[in-house]
């Protein structure tokens, strides 16, 4: 027997906040993501067609707040220096230098949301990276 995976709609990872407003606004305004559903207590952007992330209050949740983020959020677009020259700009917090990984072919830079998640952004420098 083998799973379903053709009924697969889309997916979502859930992130938890003490302070939801904030991170949703991060979110909605600085990376200019949709909110695609609203759950009160959850909300949910839009990353790309089929990919998600849930901003969830800890309050609320099936898990809760942690000070250590062992996750990152990683983000492929087109350009990733007009990305990064927009994060100068919004003076991210934790905002690293662009960066090369020739083993993976990526060109990105990280830095972190309001409540500690670290979010890469990055470029494919070869095709199939």
């Amino acid at each position: 027997m083998r799973p379903p995976i053709d009924d697969t709609q889309l997916t979502i990872t859930f992130f938890y906040y003490r302070d939801l407003a904030c991170a949703v606004d991060f979110y909605q305004r600085v990376l200019g993501l949709h909110l695609a559903i609203d759950q009160g207590w959850s909300k949910i952007f839009e990353i790309c067609p089929g990919a998600h992330i849930g901003l969830v209050d800890e309050s609320h949740g099936m898990n809760k707040w942690a000070e250590q983020k062992p996750v990152q959020l990683c983000i492929r677009v087109k350009d990733v220096e007009a990305w990064y020259a927009y994060a100068e700009a919004q003076k991210l917090d934790d905002l690293s230098q662009l960066f090369e990984n020739q083993a993976l072919g990526i060109r990105a830079f990280v830095f972190t949301d309001p409540e500690g998640y670290q979010i890469e952004i990055q470029s494919a420098t070869r095709k199939g990276a």
